[in-house]
């Protein structure tokens, strides 16, 4: 049986870890034989150990960190959020798979902000 508010409270344990630079507890929510992908640069990392190492040797610290929202039900959640390195902005979304309450698989995209064309400008409205 999944319990969706563990996982929920898991899930804000981690991102709140992750925006305050806690790499113990911001990789608690991963299995050891966790999974990551970044589909974008092709890599994959296997194992929490690798993930934790990884993570901890980036060589900038985020000044922002912002999360938009956390949408998932049974294993698989969905967060978005921006993460800012360097006064620029990434927007990023992390797709995660628990398996037994513990992240088994995570997926992250990667993308940079950029500027609307003005030809759609009548059909849209501004965002944050």
């Amino acid at each position: 049986m999944i319990d969706v508010p563990d996982i929920q409270m898991a899930l804000g344990r981690h991102w709140a870890a992750s925006a305050a630079g806690d790499q113990i507890a911001e990789h608690e929510i991963y299995h050891d034989d966790a999974v990551c992908e970044y589909p974008q640069s092709g890599e994959i990392i296997h194992g929490r150990h690798n993930l934790h190492l990884l993570r901890s040797h980036h060589p900038g610290k985020p000044s922002g960190f912002v999360v938009r929202r956390i949408v998932g039900a049974g294993n698989l959640w969905v967060t978005e959020y921006v993460i800012t390195y360097e006064d620029k902005p990434a927007y990023t979304v992390s797709i995660m798979e628990f398996r037994d309450g513990k992240v088994a698989r995570e997926t992250q995209y990667f993308a940079d902000p950029f500027t609307a064309p003005a030809w759609r400008a009548q059909w849209v409205g501004r965002g944050a």
